[in-house]
């Protein structure tokens, strides 16, 4: 007898949708069969007229567990994540601290985080200025990739790295087919940027977007791609938020570099004018772009520049996000979005640009899977896969409201947004996380991911 039967559901794979019931057996797909015709088994959830997809992978978020658990930590992010539709989340470094840049941190985080995660998850790895020498090990830990910063970063536990050190750490992960994800901002143009603002007083929305240009994003990203060239390393570039940085990540792609481009909903679906609408709770680096920039950024999407797409979920305190008590230099850089991923993506995808929704299944199942290692185990409906599933009512209603998020900070960018489509139910291998947006997954159920060998 089967564990689980989903049946009436159009199943919605990164190439096609189609009719089937599936079954679930000790956590992994056992059976995908015509409407109807499943075996018998232990539970039964009906799935007419919603599409169903093989989980939900967020590669970019941070859960700033251990050391900034005030903002957050795996047991409020993981139960949000699941809530909004995700069932594997990839956790960032930092903002945490210790941050994750050796295995003796990462043994004492997993002891921490484990019991806590309501899904299942994956951890990047750190490359700072002072643990070239513990990437090796750190891979050997499991680590889906690496991190780094090339721009000012304003802690000392977490520092960003010079051209020199990405190479010398690029080296080390190269023969290992390991990955490093680069934030892209070029050092000294936001540092003097940040630095003339400040020194004439200067703090408004404009000033801060100024001081974050593409221009800033473009020189960095056009420096990690000759790196990339020189070392033949894998690379990511995170959080894509312009055409004309998008477009060096395709000629790195048609050259034939490892090159993998990334993106995010806010790139997709709002403008700059969303951070001078409400400011604080707006901020994130690289911002959001023109609406030019946002409209052209689609095509990256849409011929495979830009194949992942992550929440880049950074959550504050509420206070660190108050227009009344903080600037836009004081003020937390950094969205509350995890529980929106899904359902904002699919609004955008579906029913704004009027798109298959096997995009979705694209962006944030197979590619993510393929790109991370993941996939034997994730990123597809195949047997003996891990049994994730995600149920989407196309066209439920929802709005954002700071109120109704799982996560430990309420305030969000996002307030008042309104979409169609959202998760009604949310099986992680089999078990039900979410459903109707309430989290009722157990803590401690969820798995530590590693890239299949």
């Amino acid at each position: 007898m089967l564990d689980l039967v989903i049946t009436n559901g159009n199943l919605v794979t990164h190439e096609r949708i189609f009719p089937a019931d599936i079954g679930i057996k000790d956590g992994k797909y056992a059976a995908f069969c015509a409407p109807g015709t499943a075996p018998e088994a232990a539970a039964t959830t009906d799935a007419a007229g919603k599409f169903v997809f093989p989980g939900i992978i967020d590669c970019h978020a941070h859960l700033n567990e251990p050391g900034f658990e005030y903002r957050e930590d795996f047991a409020t992010g993981t139960r949000a994540a699941a809530a909004g539709g995700t069932t594997t989340v990839f956790d960032m470094p930092l903002n945490q601290e210790p941050p994750l840049v050796s295995r003796a941190i990462f043994n004492k985080k997993s002891g921490l985080i484990g019991p806590k995660a309501v899904i299942d998850y994956a951890l990047w790895g750190g490359m700072v200025d002072y643990n070239l020498n513990d990437l090796a090990d750190l891979h050997a830990c499991g680590v889906a990739a690496f991190k780094a910063f090339v721009c000012p970063m304003g802690t000392s536990s977490f520092t960003s790295v010079h051209m020199g050190q990405a190479r010398t750490g690029m080296n080390i992960l190269k023969p290992r087919g390991a990955m490093t994800g680069f934030h892209c901002e070029e050092y000294g143009l936001v540092l003097e940027a940040e630095a003339r603002a400040l020194a004439e007083g200067r703090n408004g929305i404009d000033d801060f977007l100024a001081a974050h240009d593409v221009f800033c994003e473009y020189v960095a990203t056009r420096n990690v791609i000759d790196l990339c060239r020189e070392t033949g390393a894998k690379t990511y570039i995170c959080h894509v938020s312009h055409p004309s940085v998008a477009q060096l990540v395709k000629d790195a792609i048609h050259e034939g570099l490892p090159v993998v481009g990334e993106t995010c909903p806010h790139y997709l679906g709002f403008t700059e004018d969303l951070v001078r609408d409400v400011g604080a709770p707006a901020k994130c680096t690289p911002p959001m772009r023109s609406a030019e920039a946002r409209d052209a950024l689609w095509a990256y999407v849409l011929d495979g520049t830009l194949s992942c797409v992550g929440s880049d979920h950074s959550p504050a305190a509420d206070e660190e996000k108050d227009n009344a008590t903080k600037n836009i230099w004081q003020a937390w850089g950094g969205l509350n979005a995890i529980q929106f991923f899904l359902p904002m993506m699919f609004d955008l995808v579906v029913h704004r640009k009027g798109l298959s929704p096997t995009w979705i299944s694209r962006l944030m199942d197979y590619n993510p899977a393929r790109v991370f290692g993941l996939y034997g185990r994730k990123g597809a409906f195949e047997l003996g896969f891990d049994g994730d599933a995600v149920i989407v009512d196309p066209d439920a209603a929802w709005k954002a409201a700071g109120k109704d998020l799982l996560t430990k900070g309420h305030v969000t960018a996002f307030e008042g947004v309104s979409g169609r489509g959202r998760a009604t139910e949310v099986f992680v291998r089999g078990a039900l996380a979410a459903k109707n947006g309430e989290c009722v997954g157990k803590h401690g159920y969820g798995e530590y991911v590693t890239p299949v060998k």
